[in-house]
This record gives structure tokens, sequence and C-alpha cells, in this order.
């Protein structure tokens, strides 16, 4: 029994060391990578923020904000691409107390599954618009693979990359991440259907009694730890800032202000979803392999062992098997002649009339004595 279950642990070292680096090498580019089935609703906060209330035509301060940003992966968007996701992004911010939309944002974005870099294919937008050019980064950050340095950051307000510069180390909910610090400079976004007051706009005389036409702008300091493990963003704060002036610069009123940072709740939930991402990637770049290649050197040794090495008392065992034992002289042969006569097979002789008990003695001894093989090869 001993060879045949050696050769079968040979056969599973042997497969056990062939699929630890089919394991490293293979799956884990498979699976270590952005998921194309995704999504997720994260909730942001702002207390003692301000906005405009277009409907009462005032600037509403120390309110509370909130804004719920949904992210939802198309599977059926990348053209047949397995290497491209394509991520949906809808953003409502609303006063929570009055329960009253305020600002309400979309886009797509489509990216490399490996790198997290931005493509600009499968239908990517901004606000419907898909003239737009994306680069640099999105929602993710490079995919198991964030350094200690900058990053270019695909803002979608201003529709351009603005590099995230790395702002040193953090423990976010028992997380060690990187955190990131991007400043937006103020910039013209879009010309908007409002017509406020001069007085609105902060101008005198004539100019505070009629309605201009305003431009948008948009300033922020957005600041984002990331788990430098799998690249997933844990917290956000955004300090955002929106205007509108006149073309001319002069009359100017802040529309928004306010400070977002992710809520407790959704932080943890981002960390808890990070480290599930991490330990799957340990399992196929480390623990797997690993795995494989001890337990196959382990298996493969043990099998080559148990084939090559004679069985304990293996020699005798046979060789009594067979009816063989040892004699005194150290050869192997017969314990004694067969039951019923000498070897010959020829009955043993008597010997002559008169010899008395002794002669039958003799003849029906075991072996023959002296005496009568004498006599017998004398006749």
């Amino acid at each position: 029994m001993r060879r045949p279950l050696g050769l079968v642990l040979v056969g599973l070292g042997s497969f056990l060391l062939a699929l630890a680096p089919l394991v490293r090498f293979y799956v884990a580019g498979q699976v270590v990578r952005a998921p194309l089935n995704f999504y997720q609703a994260t909730e942001l906060e702002a207390r003692d923020a301000r906005y405009f209330d277009l409907l009462e035509g005032r600037v509403r301060s120390g309110v509370t904000l909130a804004a719920v940003n949904t992210v939802r992966g198309d599977t059926r968007a990348n053209q047949g691409d397995n290497d491209i996701a394509v991520w949906d992004s809808i953003t409502e911010i609303y006063d929570k107390e009055r329960r009253k939309q305020v600002e309400f944002q979309t886009y797509r974005i489509a990216f490399d599954r490996r790198t997290g870099k931005l493509v600009n294919c499968c239908g990517a937008h901004v606000g419907g618009d898909t003239r737009v050019q994306m680069s640099g980064y999105g929602l993710l950050f490079p995919v198991a693979d964030v350094q200690r340095q900058d990053y270019p950051v695909f803002d979608m307000s201003t529709r351009r990359a603005l590099p995230a510069r790395f702002d040193g180390e953090e423990r976010i909910h028992g997380l060690n991440t990187y955190r990131f610090v991007q400043q937006i400079p103020s910039t013209k976004t879009a010309k908007i259907d409002m017509r406020p007051t001069g007085k609105m706009l902060g101008l005198r005389g004539r100019d505070a009694r009629r309605t201009h036409r305003v431009d948008r702008y948009f300033s922020a300091t957005i600041t984002t730890w990331v788990d430098p493990r799998t690249g997933i963003p844990v917290k956000h704060d955004q300090n955002i800032r929106s205007t509108v002036e006149t073309e001319d610069g002069r009359g100017r009123m802040v529309i928004a202000e306010a400070r977002l940072v992710t809520v407790e709740r959704d932080q943890q939930r981002n960390v808890e979803t990070a480290n599930d991402y991490a330990f799957k990637r340990d399992l196929v770049e480390s623990i797997l392999p690993l795995v494989g290649l001890v337990g196959g050197l382990v298996l493969l040794l043990g099998g080559i062992f148990l084939s090559t090495r004679a069985p304990a008392g293996g020699d005798g065992a046979a060789q009594s098997g067979g009816g063989f034992t040892r004699k005194p002289d150290g050869r192997f042969g017969t314990a004694g002649p067969p039951a019923g006569g000498p070897p010959g097979g020829n009955p043993p002789r008597r010997g002559p009339a008169g010899s008395g008990s002794s002669g039958g003695q003799a003849a029906s001894s075991d072996a023959p004595s002296p005496v009568g093989a004498h006599r017998s090869a004398g006749s």
C-alpha cells in the first residue's frame, strides 16, 4: 500500500506546486481589480451651512445640508471590454430640516479596472455633457497600489484634473489611511438662469435697482482619506464655496457655502469594505500561493519517501509467506520433510528381521538414522 499512496502524494504535490504560481500571477490579476457590478450610497453632512433659496429669493444661513451620493455600476455599458468599468454617480444635496432639494448632480465615469485611471468611452459625461474629456483618477485612487505621492484627480465641477497632494497618514476607525488634499481655485463653471438684483450682488446706485446676468464660480478644498491597500476612499471632507458674479466682476453673491463630511456610519462601512477587498487581495496574492508552495513540497517529498522506502522486514515476510524459513546454517529451506515420508517419496525401509523394536522405532522416526542409511546403501 505504501507505493500507491506515495505515487498519489507525488501527484498532488506536483499539482499544488504548479497551481501556486498560477494563482499568484494569473488569478490575482483577475481578482485584484475594481468590480463591474458595484452599488454604494454614501451620505455627507454639513452643519452651519448657507445657500441661496431660489424660490424665496434669499440666502438661508445656519442650516444643515446633506449630500447623498449613490454610485451604481453599469455592467452592460463597457462595450464588451471586461477591463473597463462604468459607474454612474448621482448626488442630491438637500436641506435636512425642510427636506428641500438644493442641488442635483449626475455624471458617468469609465476607468481601467486594474489602474483606476479614467478613460473616455462608454458614454462618460458630466451633467449629460459627453464632450467632457476626463483624465487622471475619479472615484478610486490607484487600485491596490497607492503611494505617498501626488495624484491627478478629476474634479466634476470645474471639469479638469487637479493634483491631490499627499498630506500624511491618519487612522480612521482603526485603519491606517493616506490623506490627500486637493485645492480647487475659484473657476467659472457655467452661466446660470438667474438674474439677481444689484442690491443682492452688493452693488449700489442705479445698478442696485436693476437685475444682472451672472456666471457661476466654484472653489473648494477637498480632503480625502484613502486605504493604501485598495485605493478605496473611506472619508471625504469637502469645504466648498459657490458664488455668482457679474461679467465685469463688480457684483458678487454667495449661493452655497458648506463643509460636507462623510458621516461616521458610512466611514465605518467604507473601512469594512476596504478590509474585505484587502483580505481578498492578500488571499490570492500571498496566502493561497504560499499554502500551495509549502503544501506541494511537503506532499511531494512525503510521496517520494513512501515510494522508494522498502517495507520493514519485507524479505522475511515474503519468504515466510511462501513456506520457507531460515535454517541454523543461515540458508533458507523447508522446515523438514513433508508429512508422510522423506523428500524422495519412498517409504522408509524397515531393518532386518529380528532387529526388534529398535528397528521399528528408527523407521518411524521423522529423519532416517545413519545406520538405516548405511544399510540402504549396502543393499
